[in-house]
């Protein structure tokens, strides 16, 4: 099956459903079909999707590639939350291997680890010098067992996890010599400027989340008086160069280092009313970001690692 593109990037450029407002949290919004956000993503000339939320796309390997190959879309990986600083983490262990080996299985290179207080995203607090210490410790011996299924673990910086603040990205950029997913967003609203990010720690930069950011939006998100899912109902996120992260000096940055990795469109959206028209919605926003990301800075063929 062919698919007729509106362009497609030289970049390895890749969405993510959440783009599309799809995400697991109640309330969060509408849920657009699969087949949907696949079709607009290759229209776009997205050239992979993450997976989303679990049970989104399939999770058996062979469900997974009938789905998006036919829209000529490869699979980059998935958003994977681990609880790492308790005594015992056999079961995450495992479970990591699982997802990992399924991942690969869908010709995914990417896990992508969130590093969570437990498994219901409790408010995260400050762990003591023990508890971080095993952090460290067992976030290496995920990295290995992803490793073994063929694939890259990055940490993912993110609103309510253990890893928000600037202070805890500092701290585990020193203690950890683990890869990291440069989110321009979530690292912004924690505090740490995502171009001094990609400038002084380019080695570690192993896959990247484009979105960009309302700052007046983000303040009230930090000083708690939105919850994430109602500041993205807000419009805490907008498409690329509309907001205040920064978005052209990162891209520069990463051109500049010969960055060659995966960049991801990963502007969290929520579609709070009905399902919007075929060629409207949460597409627009995309549309519009791949044209800004196609303003600022030459494409350029870069080879596949």
């Amino acid at each position: 099956m062919t698919i007729a593109s509106e362009h497609r990037p030289t970049r390895r450029l890749a969405g993510a459903p959440i783009s599309w407002g799809v995400c697991e949290v109640p309330g969060w919004g509408l849920q657009l079909p699969a087949e949907r956000v696949l079709r607009e993503m290759a229209q776009l000339g997205l050239s992979a999707t993450e997976l989303g939320p679990v049970g989104y796309l399939p999770s058996d390997p062979a469900a997974l590639r009938a789905l998006v190959e036919p829209h000529r879309l490869e699979v980059v990986g998935g958003f994977v939350p681990l609880v790492l600083h308790e005594p015992a983490i056999e079961g995450t262990r495992e479970e990591a291997r699982r997802v990992a080996a399924l991942m690969a299985r869908a010709g995914a290179d990417t896990f992508v680890a969130a590093i969570v207080a437990d498994a219901q995203w409790s408010t995260p607090r400050t762990l003591d010098e023990r508890e971080w210490a095993r952090l460290v410790e067992h976030l290496g011996e995920i990295a290995a067992v992803v490793a073994g299924e063929g694939l890259t673990l990055v940490v993912h910086p993110h609103v309510g996890t253990l890893v928000e603040r600037d202070a805890e990205v500092q701290r585990l950029l020193a203690d950890s010599d683990v890869g990291w997913c440069l989110d321009t967003g979530h690292l912004i609203i924690g505090g740490t400027d995502p171009a001094r990010f990609a400038r002084e720690h380019a080695d570690k930069v192993l896959h990247v989340h484009l979105k960009d950011v309302d700052a007046g939006i983000a303040r009230r998100l930090r000083g708690g008086e939105l919850t994430l899912m109602h500041a993205v109902q807000e419009g805490l996120f907008r498409p690329l160069g509309q907001g205040d992260a920064g978005i052209e000096e990162v891209v520069g940055l990463l051109d500049a280092q010969g960055y060659g990795r995966w960049l991801v469109l990963e502007q969290d959206a929520a579609i709070t009313g009905q399902e919007p028209p075929v060629g409207s919605g949460p597409i627009a926003d995309v549309r519009q970001s791949i044209a800004f990301l196609n303003s600022v800075a030459p494409e350029r063929e870069v080879a596949r690692p």
